[in-house]
């Protein structure tokens, strides 16, 4: 048996994490998060079902007077970080909070794992690395060119990696992934951010009636419906994906730095018409001008994902709508939206 720590585990993906990994295996997790953004929903869910199996440390990502103490009375074997802020618009308007939490906060996450001889370290990265692709698939040859303050973060935080990884004592993988949606089948954790800026969770959040309509940005690109694509990865794949990267550094003692997705882009108004198709529901869309700086595609590659991993995407959008559904319905009937 192992022990994990999991930054930022009590958020979307970091809690669907840890539920895959207790369904997985027999390790213990430690869960570290100060709760600005995640939920103690999620770290009582699963308590619940996994008993003493979870710890939860509320902390900020490299607080050294929580984290110091913790660590030497424990013995990790790898951590995961999911800890980020992730809203692009807000990182423009507010600098300082992405800088100190996905910057300064990691940096110092870093230090105190060295000092504690952690060796391995998987990074939440992310496809805004590249900003906007000359070409598409996005392979990960393409130059890192952010242009938000949001991928700025991502790419610090992978060129400090890059810059530790001659160390003997560190090894690490950075994902880069786009659009995450879906939950677990047993509907204990799932995807819950205030305020909402996922188009998934939007559009079921309006077919629930919680919303007048939803806002469709953008309808004469130069796509075959004229409405923006992306990738989206279903969020079991994607943490299927992060023990893989584990696995491969635990064993190649190499670093990695893969993107994650579907290889296959899906347009807005076919996202939305899946939304409908599967809740049954018409809701209205209004059409509005394109948002500054969204690009017309962006469709990561998974080549070298299959080859380094042995992974690829599995579940298709469908099952991501279906499961986004039964989320929201669920968190209706409990009262919680």
């Amino acid at each position: 048996m192992s022990h994990f720590l999991v930054a930022g585990g009590a958020g979307y993906i970091g809690s669907n994490f840890v539920k895959y990994l207790m369904d997985t295996s027999d390790h213990e997790v430690t869960l570290i998060d100060n709760l600005s953004t995640g939920r103690m929903e999620a770290v009582e869910s699963l308590k619940e079902q996994y008993g003493s199996r979870i710890f939860f440390l509320k902390s900020d990502l490299g607080d050294p007077e929580k984290l110091h103490p913790y660590l030497h009375k424990r013995t990790v074997d790898g951590v995961f970080h999911f800890g980020a802020f992730s809203l692009v618009g807000e990182s423009q308007y507010d600098p300082m909070k992405y800088y100190y939490n996905n910057v300064a906060c990691t940096l110092s996450l870093l230090k105190i794992i060295l000092e504690h001889e952690i060796r391995h370290f998987v990074f939440s990265s992310s496809a805004a690395v590249y900003g906007i692709p000359e070409k598409t698939p996005i392979t990960e040859a393409a130059e890192r060119k952010p242009i938000n303050h949001y991928g700025k973060t991502k790419t610090m935080i992978e060129e400090v990696m890059e810059a530790l990884s001659g160390r003997e004592d560190f090894v690490y993988a950075s994902l880069r992934y786009f659009n995450v949606a879906g939950t677990d089948e047993e509907l204990v954790v799932g995807e819950c951010h205030d305020p909402e800026t996922h188009l998934i969770p939007i559009a079921v959040k309006t077919a629930l009636g919680l919303r007048d309509h939803l806002a469709l940005f953008g309808t004469d690109y130069p796509t075959p419906d004229g409405t923006a694509v992306r990738d989206y990865i279903h969020v079991t794949d994607l943490c299927r994906a992060h023990w893989a990267a584990f696995e491969k550094i635990r064993k190649a003692n190499e670093p990695l730095t893969v993107n994650l997705g579907s290889a296959r882009g899906y347009s807005v108004r076919e996202v939305l018409e899946t939304v409908q198709r599967v809740t049954g529901s018409r809701f209205r869309i209004l059409e509005e001008g394109r948002r500054p700086g969204d690009p017309p595609v962006l469709i990561a590659s998974s080549e070298k994902a299959k080859k380094e991993l042995g992974w690829q995407a599995e579940r298709s959008l469908e099952e991501m709508v279906t499961s986004a559904w039964a989320w929201e319905k669920k968190r209706s009937e409990d009262g919680l939206l």
